[in-house]
């Protein structure tokens, strides 16, 4: 079977929500921009309203991050950030059911020396990004510049998963599971730049703990291990839409210098660092609605 065809199993009743999700994304895609936007804000207000459980995520992880800010602008930034994510889904679709040369005027890239210096060692690049709600989309218009690979995780529903890895395959060199260990290793030291995202919560048994916005977070090693194993440059890269909801800023930064240091803590640091200078650039955009606090250090209660 053709890695780009569906297995007739796919027609089965139980997928024709997912066919219709699927549907309603490439309707989506080619919508005028206004109401792109429209769509999403739309989208994002009635998660806001109706994902009760998501919004006392989000409020929470905003309350801790955010302690200078008073009662009313942590609401505000809690409903900015539900109507930024649902924005985020119709540029997801924008990103995997488009060709990204269409918005190449849609896009500024600074600091893209700093990869382009990285890229030429020829030891491959680790690029560490953040989930912000433009994540899908930035990966699209980010390949107009650099040809990249991506790590993900993969979704739970298989048509979904056939349907998302095959939008990213079209995008990236390569997505990778991040499971797949081996796979980022080899391309990278096959001289490939592979993107991948250190800044959620994988447990207690592959993180450190390191601080980010105050608070002890689980971070993973990974992103040192990897630069350890490859000796390849880790560049940091930023990406969020302009305030006027119509453009993008992909922003590259310098490679990490001495790293890895051979302290874990100190390297999850140093990435913390970099991921809490992103975010508080454009504060509603991030994914704030995943429990990034979970992993608590020993004796701390869930903030959950």
């Amino acid at each position: 079977m053709s890695k780009n065809s569906y297995p007739r199993s796919f027609a089965h009743p139980r997928y024709w929500p997912t066919w219709l999700a699927i549907g309603l994304m490439y309707v989506a895609a080619w919508l005028p921009w206004p109401l792109k936007l429209g769509v999403g804000k739309m989208l994002g207000l009635l998660a806001w309203r109706f994902a009760k459980r998501r919004r006392q995520i989000t409020a929470a992880n905003i309350a801790l991050c955010f302690p200078e800010k008073c009662a009313e602008q942590q609401r505000k930034l809690v409903k900015e950030t539900f109507i930024a994510n649902g924005i985020g889904l119709v540029e997801t679709a924008t990103g995997w059911c488009r060709e990204a040369e269409g918005f190449h005027h849609r896009v500024a890239y600074n600091g893209q020396e700093h990869l382009a210096r990285a890229y030429a060692q020829g030891k491959g690049v680790l690029v560490v990004g953040i989930h912000f709600s433009t994540l899908d989309l930035g990966g699209a218009l980010h390949s107009l510049f650099f040809p990249a690979d991506v790590v993900y995780r993969p979704h739970n529903n298989p048509l979904f998963e056939r349907f998302m890895t095959r939008a990213r395959s079209r995008i990236f060199g390569q997505a990778i599971d991040r499971h797949d260990l081996r796979g980022v290793v080899r391309r990278i030291k096959a001289g490939h730049i592979v993107w991948y995202s250190p800044d959620q919560d994988f447990g207690r048994d592959v993180s450190v703990f390191a601080p980010l916005f105050g608070q002890q977070a689980a971070t993973i090693r990974l992103t040192g291990k990897i630069a350890r194993m490859t000796g390849a440059p880790v560049v940091p890269l930023m990406f969020h839409r302009n305030p006027d909801n119509r453009t993008y800023t992909i922003e590259c930064l310098p490679a990490f210098d001495d790293f890895p240091s051979g302290d874990e803590v100190a390297d999850a640091t140093r990435v913390n660092e970099f991921i809490e200078r992103a975010i508080r650039k454009h504060p509603e955009q991030y994914l704030w609605l995943h429990r990034r606090f979970k992993t608590r250090p020993e004796g701390e209660s869930s903030l959950y």
